[in-house]
């Protein structure tokens, strides 16, 4: 997650403080990604050392208020622009799970996977409740309808996630079951059929001798031949 250019974005709204930066990050994410103030403050010093931001004195109440350089603002662009890179996935701790459970002693595996799919299912249910109240507050309008589309996006991303996580983890245990199976007979899972042995040419069928006249053709095939 980019905690930094998630920052620099809010900041090209305008300066801002450090709680109030948080807040508006939940609010907009649905706390799906909580901060606390101390990694806020870490990332603008961050950023301020590298020119992206800088302190723009204080508002009413007295909190440094942050501003954004025109820096800030060419690495957000490129930020927006750029793909994210999937050629170096993040490390996965259910993917790991399961690769690590393949053949540990005492452990059943297909236990693993099936509590699993209990609580990936159970979220997918909560996703979809919190999405069908997002519905609801987009329909309605308002003020913070910016950050109720963005909250729908977010818990879309999630129903999408868990409902590919669900089928990863039926294709698991499916895979396994078949492995089982192939251990158990100790025949491959798959094993090519052995070339059937051409087939000897047969005889042709002597000519049958006609009482009167010439001899006429056999109306006989043997098996195998082919007719031209």
């Amino acid at each position: 997650m980019s905690i930094r250019h998630g920052l620099l974005a809010l900041l090209e709204r305008g300066p801002r403080y450090g709680s109030q930066l948080r807040t508006e990050f939940e609010s907009r994410t649905g706390s799906t990604w909580p901060l606390n103030v101390g990694q806020v403050y870490t990332t603008l010093n961050r950023l301020e050392r590298d020119g992206m931001v800088a302190q723009g004195g204080e508002d009413d109440a007295g909190h440094t208020l942050y501003a954004i350089t025109d820096s800030g603002r060419t690495e957000l662009r490129t930020w927006f622009e750029k793909p994210v890179d999937r050629t170096s996935p993040a490390r996965d701790e259910l993917a790991i799970k399961l690769a690590m459970a393949v053949g540990a002693p005492g452990v059943d595996i297909r236990a693993v996977i099936q509590s699993q799919r209990r609580h990936t299912v159970k979220a997918m249910q909560d996703y979809t409740r919190l999405k069908a109240q997002a519905l609801l507050a987009v329909e309605g309008g308002g003020a913070r309808e910016r950050d109720d589309v963005a909250w729908l996006l977010v818990l879309e991303q999630l129903i999408f996630q868990t409902e590919a996580e669900a089928r990863w983890l039926d294709h698991c245990e499916s895979r396994l079951i078949r492995l089982s199976a192939t251990a158990a007979t100790g025949a491959p899972a798959s094993a090519p059929a052995a070339p059937a042995a051409p087939a000897a040419p047969a005889a042709p069928a002597p000519p049958a001798a006609a009482p009167n006249g010439p001899t006429a053709p056999s109306t006989s095939i043997a098996p195998g031949t082919s007719i031209p």
